[in-house]
């Protein structure tokens, strides 16, 4: 596993200090942030996300970022700190095993960072774990619309491009309930376009912890 999520870092940390843009998913347009939620970002990217969900969750709320890239994490935190926000904070971490305690979220989102892991199930796992009972997840994520061949699965590079890692719709969606998830409903949806060398399609789930 480390050396997928070094790969995952090591391009990361190089894109970090470019000025593209790197969302591709609008899963906080979704989520309907609250004041005093917990939320948390996951794959936070440069913290725009993070900072608008501390905002919007005023002070008596809280926005943290999770984030593998140490170059995005600290560019994360120079903005936050640029804008004298408070009420957040970003974890430099793998998605599988993340040091936040039980039950401690309102809120997760993420945008298109699920498919850089080889254990999504683990993933789903962690969301679950993190949820507090009737919290919330709003993911935007690709699928595979075939399985992905283990010579591109098997590459960690390619897996750090954002699609190699990529599974089939129904996987997807049994990850989702198979970490105890429910009510989940697909808010939007793609056609199937080429990415990579393959072909997948986009979409943004939303569901509740129990």
């Amino acid at each position: 596993m480390e050396v997928y999520t070094g790969s995952i870092a090591r391009r990361y940390d190089g894109l970090s200090r470019r000025g593209c843009c790197l969302s591709c998913g609008g899963a906080l347009s979704f989520a309907g942030v609250t004041r005093g939620d917990f939320c948390i970002d996951l794959g936070c990217g440069k913290g725009r996300d993070v900072i608008r969900m501390a905002t919007l969750a005023g002070e008596s709320g809280y926005a943290c970022g999770v984030d593998i890239s140490s170059g995005m994490i600290e560019i994360a935190r120079e903005q936050a700190l640029k804008l004298g926000i408070e009420n957040i904070g970003f974890i430099k971490s793998c998605l599988e095993r993340i040091a936040l305690v039980d039950n401690c979220a309102d809120l997760i989102i993420s945008n298109c960072t699920i498919n850089h892991s080889l254990n999504q199930g683990r993933v789903w796992k962690e969301i679950s774990r993190l949820l507090k009972p009737g919290g919330r997840f709003v993911v935007s994520d690709i699928y595979a619309i075939e399985n992905v061949p283990d010579k591109y699965r098997l590459d960690p590079e390619m897996i750090a491009e954002c699609w190699a890692g990529a599974v089939r719709r129904e996987v997807y969606l049994h990850n989702i309930a198979d970490a105890g998830l429910e009510s989940v409903e697909i808010l939007e949806e793609s056609l199937p376009y080429e990415k990579g060398k393959i072909k997948v399609a986009s979409f943004t789930v939303k569901g509740f912890s129990k």
